[in-house]
């Protein structure tokens, strides 16, 4: 994490320029790296149950003590520990790596380290320099921690999504596409004891026990599905990993999936939402992280109002998420089989990938 600097140096480092801000982003890139060694070792898990000096934990995590030694002090220097009379302890961001954030921290860890070389190559080119989907299954212990960690947003979302959106009455057909974890469709499925859903994705998904009622295919979305007369198609955090053209395009056929009056629901993350300065600050550099290994963007809600309208469904409504607010959701209604919704629309500001 950032070191605190007191207000003098601070000002020297942020606002009058006397020593280089950047030299800031070299330490938090090495603490960034030494707290994911730091995890993996089992540090902070260790000094959950009390302080510890470092020969202790040492033995107790099977580690070099004069280099765990080393670790220690960056640690400490950098916020992830505290200096203690007994050794050491975790500090506050210490504390967050053992409530559920450490694999998190991992995962990006991986990826950043494993994918993001090359990076001035997609830039000049325009083409990505990485394949994500292709890389991951390489690395069993990466994937897992990509499957929790879109688990737990599920999870944490799905009860608020729901209670947003309700299905059209009597829906009996639910699509997911892209839902492999299957919570967002449990959580539908369990609202609504008629209903019946089908999910759709890469054969790498691997989702809890299924409901009855919820069935997995997997296949690839780009090569096409053949269900339709859904009464609700989900869309959930898919979008971004596709160009425009294609993300058009599978907005196309997500509305030619529902029956006339079927709804769809799109989530995503929406620069611009209500995050703050560091929430802001992930989302830009979440989409270079797109752009780079997928090939990805995070296409803006107007811009999808639009591919929705061209495919014949109603203007969506816009529902903000209070358990995330870099997140929106958007619903409409497919309209009667081949009519549009009349009215002007602005142009797509985005030219076809």
């Amino acid at each position: 994490m950032p070191v605190h600097l007191p207000p003098d140096e601070a000002r020297r480092f942020l606002e009058t320029g006397e020593l280089p801000a950047p030299h800031l982003d070299v330490i938090a890139a090495m603490a960034f790296h030494a707290a994911a060694a730091g995890v993996a070792l089992g540090v902070f898990d260790a000094l959950a149950a009390g302080p510890r000096t470092a020969a202790a934990l040492a033995a107790e995590l099977d580690a070099a003590p004069d280099a765990l030694g080393v670790l220690l002090e960056v640690l400490a220097a950098t916020g992830y520990l505290e200096r203690a009379t007994k050794g050491y302890r975790n500090g506050l961001a210490g504390r967050a790596l053992t409530d559920g954030y450490g694999g998190t921290l991992r995962f990006w860890h991986d990826v950043i380290t494993g994918l993001w070389g090359g990076l001035e190559h997609t830039i000049r080119h325009g083409e990505r320099a990485a394949d994500f989907y292709a890389w991951l299954p390489e690395h069993p212990d990466t994937l897992e921690r990509f499957r929790n960690l879109l688990r737990a947003q599920a999870g944490w979302l799905a009860e608020e999504i729901v209670d947003a959106v309700p299905l059209p009455p009597g829906a009996a057909r639910l699509l997911d596409l892209g839902g492999g974890h299957a919570r967002y469709t449990a959580a539908y499925c369990d609202r609504y004891p008629g209903l019946r859903a089908t999910i759709v994705d890469l054969p790498s998904a691997r989702p809890e026990p299924l409901p009855e009622r919820v069935t997995l295919r997997h296949g690839d979305l780009l090569a096409g599905w053949a269900e339709r007369d859904q009464d609700c198609v989900l869309m959930f955090n898919l979008l971004h990993g596709f160009p425009t053209g294609r993300a058009r395009a599978l907005v196309r056929d997500a509305v030619a999936s529902l029956r006339p009056g079927g709804l769809l629901l799109i989530l995503d993350r929406f620069p611009g939402e209500r995050e703050g300065v560091a929430g802001a600050a992930f989302t830009r550099a979440f989409e270079l992280n797109l752009l780079h290994t997928q090939g990805g963007r995070l296409h803006s809600p107007d811009e999808i109002a639009i591919w929705i309208t061209d495919a014949g469904g109603t203007p969506p409504a816009r529902h903000r998420l209070d358990r995330s607010p870099g997140h929106a959701l958007l619903a409409s209604v497919r309209g009667p089989s081949g009519t549009r919704p009349a009215g002007p629309r602005p142009r797509s500001p985005r030219a076809d990938q």
